[in-house]
């Protein structure tokens, strides 16, 4: 039979496991709440910055101070002049910053070189090339290869690493699944006479006659979902306290009838 200190520890043990839960499921759903304050005050800031107008690109003495957190989503414009050397395609699957980019393709990538011989790279935009066809990307790229210089208006971006999971690039194909434009240059010789900018333009305009690459403005369309997930975390440690209040009412209702038991006298 179980005795009353028993039980005691049993239930001590089993309301310090049920505390821990709920206080971790709690903390999760307040650093969900947390999360969902900083998306919307990262949605404020880069829907803000989308809006403003193109500003002149930094000068080359400032490119080492740009950052993601401070410029990202730069809106800029300046001139420069599509080097004769090979683009590279990047696989896409769809656009997290272009609402009318939902199906599989490629982005363009091709280098620029500005007056004084720095390299900017330029995503010139999306080809619908499903297949990675590396013949119908060359037929949409080259028209744009004049040798002229050409006013250039879009985006700051910086570029992606690879990750662990991430396909190496196909060579013969010069196709990338990743925005690493520092191994495309390196790879494809596209900064060998001058310095390369650590950043690379998202196109937005000016597009081509036949519309290919299709450049074109960009939005924010981050998901926002952490209310959601606050509100699970929250349920979940609210089940887990009415769980625990049950067996606690059942374990006290139980000791209660033990005790109410009459004792057996031996004759």
């Amino acid at each position: 039979m179980t005795t009353p200190a028993t039980r005691r520890r049993g239930i001590a043990g089993m309301s310090l496991i049920a505390l821990l839960i709920v206080a971790v499921l709690l903390s999760l759903g307040f650093w969900q709440l947390q999360r969902r304050s900083a998306k919307h005050a990262l949605i404020a800031a880069l829907t803000e910055r989308l809006a403003e107008p193109p500003v002149a690109l930094p000068p080359v003495a400032q490119w080492p101070t740009l950052t993601p957190a401070a410029d990202e989503f730069r809106r800029v414009s300046f001139t420069a002049t599509y080097a004769r050397q090979p683009d590279a395609m990047v696989y896409s699957s769809g656009s997290a910053v272009r609402a009318d980019i939902s199906g599989p393709g490629t982005w363009a990538f091709l280098p620029a070189r500005l007056p004084g011989g720095e390299t900017v790279v330029v995503n010139a935009g999306f080809v619908p090339n499903t297949m990675q066809d590396r013949g119908f990307e060359d037929r949409v790229v080259t028209p744009l290869v004049t040798g002229q210089p050409v006013t250039l208006t879009g985006y700051l971006r910086f570029p992606e690493g690879a990750g662990v999971l991430t396909p190496d690039p196909d060579a013969a194909k010069r196709l990338w699944f990743t925005r690493d434009v520092a191994t495309m240059a390196e790879r494809l010789g596209w900064a060998k006479d001058g310095s390369l900018a650590p950043f690379y333009l998202d196109l937005e305009k000016p597009v081509p006659p036949n519309g290919l690459p299709k450049p074109g403005p960009l939005g924010v369309h981050l998901r926002d979902q952490h209310m959601q997930y606050a509100i699970t975390w929250f349920g979940l440690a609210l089940a887990v306290a009415v769980a625990f209040g049950v067996w606690l009412w059942g374990q006290r209702r139980a000791a209660a009838a033990v005790s109410a038991r009459p004792s057996r006298r031996i004759a």
